[in-house]
């Protein structure tokens, strides 16, 4: 096997990956479909959300809460995004992504703030399930960020318990009229993610349904999703091409737009590529889960979840489903290779 080649201290390549590793709480830039050249921004411990989605990327919930919390010390997070900032990169979007809900960050409306205050040439624009807009403090935090992307998948209570096993507290009722108080006050734009889930959400009446909440709701933009890698549950299946055109038909082709269906909007070369060949070293000499990455390397939650799917995407690592959960792989595992890994 090809060992991975070590860099002298000395070497310039070296020096890059030591200043690239040293940032904890952003990553990126990445190359996404929605936004850009995308520098990300995780405000959340791993896997800290109020939803327990049955397609989430990250794999299953381990903190399920809709308690708002100082997870992450604020200054840290203002230190690495000035530092990097004041270089002046070339970015479409200062995205709050990452692998948790990140509203429940009491920290989200101080740091869009000071974004905007400090680097005011710059897009901001927060990924949020759109859980705590029912929350007041929420909503008036995310005034200040040029773009604000929540998701909806149904209006029917039991559908969306089904797809996103939320906190016991929540309700979909109370999440639409929390986005709709949004937009009433919102001058920014609203971009609506609708995650399609073949055989759960997409019959003619949960589509009507969803057509008559996304006029009460008026977002600026309805983004098709869908799923593009393997989902913690088997039986969440990716729709089709003709799937997202019918339910696009539906909701109305002025507004809505399928988003993964195209390279992203802006090239990946170079991007995060020193951090890929770390992950894709590690996945030759032995399978780890999304979690052993993160310990092993210091990333965070979000940088880890989307170099693996972009790896899985061109086929250069495979998952697999084992005790301590999904298990990536640069080769095909035998029958007992996910008992081996699960003693080690």
């Amino acid at each position: 096997m090809q060992q991975k080649k070590q860099l002298s201290p000395d070497n310039p390549n070296h020096q890059k990956q030591e200043e690239q590793m040293k940032y904890r709480h952003i990553f990126g830039p990445v190359a996404s479909h929605r936004l850009g050249r995308s520098l990300g921004i995780d405000l959340i411990p791993y896997k800290t959300c109020s939803y327990n989605c049955i397609y989430c990327e990250c794999g299953e919930t381990t903190m399920q809460t809709v308690q708002r919390a100082a997870f992450i010390p604020e200054d840290e997070v203002m230190e690495e995004l000035k530092n990097f900032l004041s270089t002046s990169p070339d970015l479409d979007s200062v995205t709050f992504a990452g692998s948790g809900e990140p509203t429940l960050s009491l920290s989200l409306g101080n740091v869009i703030a000071m974004v905007k205050e400090e680097f005011p040439a710059y897009t901001s624009s927060v990924l949020t399930n759109g859980s705590l807009l029912t929350r007041a403090d929420v909503r008036a935090e995310l005034l200040a960020a040029d773009r604000v992307i929540p998701t909806l998948t149904s209006t029917k209570e039991e559908t969306f318990e089904a797809i996103h096993r939320p906190h016991p507290s929540l309700s979909i009722d109370a999440i639409i009229r929390g986005m709709e108080e949004f937009r009433q006050a919102y001058r920014g734009e609203i971009w609506l993610e609708v995650f399609i889930i073949p055989g759960i959400n997409t019959t003619d009446e949960e589509l009507t349904l969803l057509r008559d909440a996304i006029g009460t709701i008026n977002p600026d933009r309805v983004q098709l999703n869908t799923l593009d890698r393997p989902a913690p549950e088997r039986r969440v299946q990716a729709a089709s091409e003709t799937d997202l055109n019918r339910i696009r038909d539906h909701l109305g082709r002025e507004i809505a737009e399928i988003i993964n269906l195209s390279p992203p909007v802006s090239g990946s070369a170079g991007v995060l590529g020193e951090e890929k060949e770390m992950i894709c070293a590690m996945l030759s000499r032995r399978p780890s889960t999304i979690e052993d990455i993160i310990t092993l390397t210091g990333m965070s939650g979000g940088e880890v979840a989307k170099i693996l799917r972009d790896l899985e995407k061109a086929e250069e690592i495979r998952s697999y489903r084992g005790a301590r959960g999904t298990f990536y792989s640069s080769t095909l595992p035998d029958e007992a290779e996910p008992k081996r890994e699960e003693n080690h």
